[in-house]
């Protein structure tokens, strides 16, 4: 389907807008009235415009569009429909200007935290961090996003949300070798989710995790921390992820890489590891004298 003359009526939409823009703020326009009305009125010109230019796939044109209306509603002082604006607008950028996008959605986060809508500036977090993680790549800001969004999360007691968030820092931070953070963020969220019964299969997981990050800094503390967790949380002793780690922590010892990878294939063989546990494994057994690096 043809949408140019989508975009033709929007360019002309946007300049009947900034008319009426103009004339609102004239001296004749003040005398007479309507100046906010008409404001309004080009507000919403604005916003029909970046909808045109939406459907003929101009992405820019829409966020600068919607912008354009974020702007006014902020002049008559219409926060909500400010906020909503920006986020149009960021939504928009997204397909042709990432940085402009992360601008937009932090002027309406800025503006949802001020009006003490701290759930929905959470999720805004939260979109900022995936355009660092997919477009941008520029992990330590995408792990700021998810850490704020986090705490707006546990202030509104929404914990299994914040949890989500924590999980992808810790993630990052292990891949970033900031085991320290890593394990203090699998820690905290093994010991929330192991109480809950609709969780607590999920917390040896995260403790599975928290002790992999102990071992890739000392193999002692990574045993003792077993022992913790086992103490912890009782149903991890009889996972498949504690006897792995046992075995693990054996071969270690014994500096014997042929039983490492043995142990890691036979577990894998039944539940498969994903990039994140392999990085680490490898990481691990390098640490094991003579090793040549792999896990075949």
């Amino acid at each position: 389907m043809d949408n140019s003359g989508k975009e033709k009526e929007a360019i002309q939409l946007m300049a009947d807008a900034d008319k009426k823009v103009k004339s609102s703020g004239s001296f004749l326009g003040g005398m007479f009235g309507g100046g906010p009305h008409k404001v309004e009125e080009a507000c919403e010109m604005y916003c029909r415009a970046a909808n045109m230019f939406k459907m003929a796939k101009n992405w820019s044109a829409a966020g600068d569009a919607f912008c354009k209306a974020a702007r006014l509603h902020m002049q008559l002082q219409n926060k909500h429909d400010c906020a909503t604006s920006f986020i149009d607008a960021g939504n928009a950028y997204k397909k042709s200007d990432p940085n402009e996008a992360i601008k937009c959605l932090n002027a309406a986060i800025d503006i949802y935290t001020d009006m003490g809508r701290f759930t929905i500036a959470a999720k805004h977090h939260i979109s900022i961090a995936e355009i660092f993680e997919s477009e941008l790549v520029d992990i330590e800001k995408a792990i700021a996003h998810y850490e704020q969004a986090a705490d707006y999360y546990k202030g509104e007691e929404s914990n299994s949300s914040a949890n989500k968030c924590l999980l992808k820092v810790g993630a990052y931070c292990a891949q970033l070798e900031q085991y320290q953070k890593a394990i203090e963020i699998y820690e905290q969220v093994g010991a929330n989710t192991m109480d809950n019964p609709l969780l607590k299969y999920s917390a040896k997981e995260y403790f599975f995790k928290a002790s992999l990050c102990h071992f890739i800094v000392d193999e002692l503390n990574a045993k003792i921390a077993v022992e913790k967790y086992e103490e912890m949380f009782p149903a991890f002793s009889d996972s498949r992820e504690c006897k792995l780690l046992k075995k693990l922590l054996e071969a270690h010892e014994e500096q014997n890489s042929e039983a490492f990878t043995e142990a890691v294939k036979e577990f894998d063989s039944i539940s498969r590891l994903d990039q994140w546990h392999t990085t680490l494994l490898l990481r691990i057994k390098k640490t094991i004298q003579g090793d040549e690096g792999d896990l075949k």
